[in-house]
């Protein structure tokens, strides 16, 4: 008993990320994924349906914590700054590839600050507009926008989320103006359109696609070469007449930088195990996404590849 009381005091002597190391048995008690969006989103969704599968696999409870607030910055700090002894991840967006080249300065760098773990999803980006709105396709809404400048309302997830740059990079393509308004999750933006608050949004269709299809709101446009199999009424943007709108929504986990590499690798084969279940797999289609596993390195690359676009 008093060799084991020494090593116990001997390991937390030891900084963090070599406790880390030092643990055995991981994991020995329950993890969390943090989300910086609201419930609702697939962001949250996709969180949820791995760590279902995760429990599953670990033997240990997985929570979803979400941490809302300034566009999705304010969760993945909390992630950042998290212990990095493998029971912390973080599940973003594509917002983590497009803060740096919006933002001055950030309380976390999104490179060296974590350690990729896999992507989890790709979706088509949607452009959704109200029921009541006297326009039918984009052209008609590019149109209308253009006869009333600075009058029609766009939502997003806040500024400077995935959802904002989505909808500011159709814009400049169209070459029309809306006004902006930012609510705290995507979500919260596609209830407004369903109650005709605001006239349309952009989104991954993953977050739209329900309302969709129960008629609630108007699915205008999708991006990709191809129509999605789950909304074939809906044209693609190049159908439309915007080739040019080619924004792909894509999701990743990530733990904090200093996580011990074996339990990484291990993150990376308990995520992507979940990611080929055949159950998650209909899930995910279910919300018009693709589950994409990846290694750690691929990961990194599409997120340096992101960056240097936007």
């Amino acid at each position: 008993m008093i060799r084991t009381l020494v090593w116990a005091l001997a390991i937390f002597s030891l900084p963090p990320a070599l406790q880390a190391q030092a643990q055995p048995d991981w994991p020995n008690k329950p993890l969390r994924i943090i989300v910086a969006f609201a419930a609702g989103s697939f962001t949250d969704v996709a969180a949820r349906l791995i760590g279902r599968e995760l429990t599953e696999q670990l033997g240990q409870q997985v929570i979803v914590e979400n941490r809302l607030g300034a566009g999705g910055t304010l969760g993945t700090n909390v992630a950042a700054k998290a212990t990095p002894d493998g029971y912390t991840l973080l599940l973003f967006d594509n917002g983590f590839t497009i803060w740096p080249g919006l933002y001055a300065k950030l309380p976390f760098d999104p490179v060296q600050d974590f350690a990729q773990v896999s992507l989890v999803a790709e979706s088509p980006s949607m452009l959704m507009a109200r029921l009541g709105l006297p326009a039918k396709t984009v052209r008609e809404l590019v149109d209308l926008a253009r006869a009333k400048p600075g009058e029609l309302t766009f939502g997003t997830a806040g500024p400077g989320s995935t959802a904002h740059l989505a909808s500011e990079l159709f814009l400049g393509i169209a070459g029309v103006k809306m006004l902006h308004v930012p609510f705290k999750g995507v979500a919260l933006s596609i209830a407004d359109v369903v109650a005709e608050r605001i006239d349309i949004a952009i989104a991954g269709l993953a977050s739209g696609m329900a309302q969709v299809r129960s008629g609630r709101v108007r699915g205008l446009a999708v991006s990709g070469k191809v129509r999605s199999s789950v909304l074939p009424d809906v044209p693609t943007f190049a159908e439309a007449g915007f080739p040019d709108y080619r924004m792909i929504h894509f999701w990743g986990i990530a733990a904090p930088a200093a996580t011990p590499p074996r339990l990484v690798s291990r993150l990376n084969r308990e995520v992507a195990g979940a990611l080929e279940k055949p159950r998650l797999k209909e899930l995910f289609l279910s919300q018009g996404a693709r589950a994409l596993a990846s290694s750690p390195v691929e990961l990194s690359r599409r997120i340096g590849e992101e960056m240097k676009m936007w």
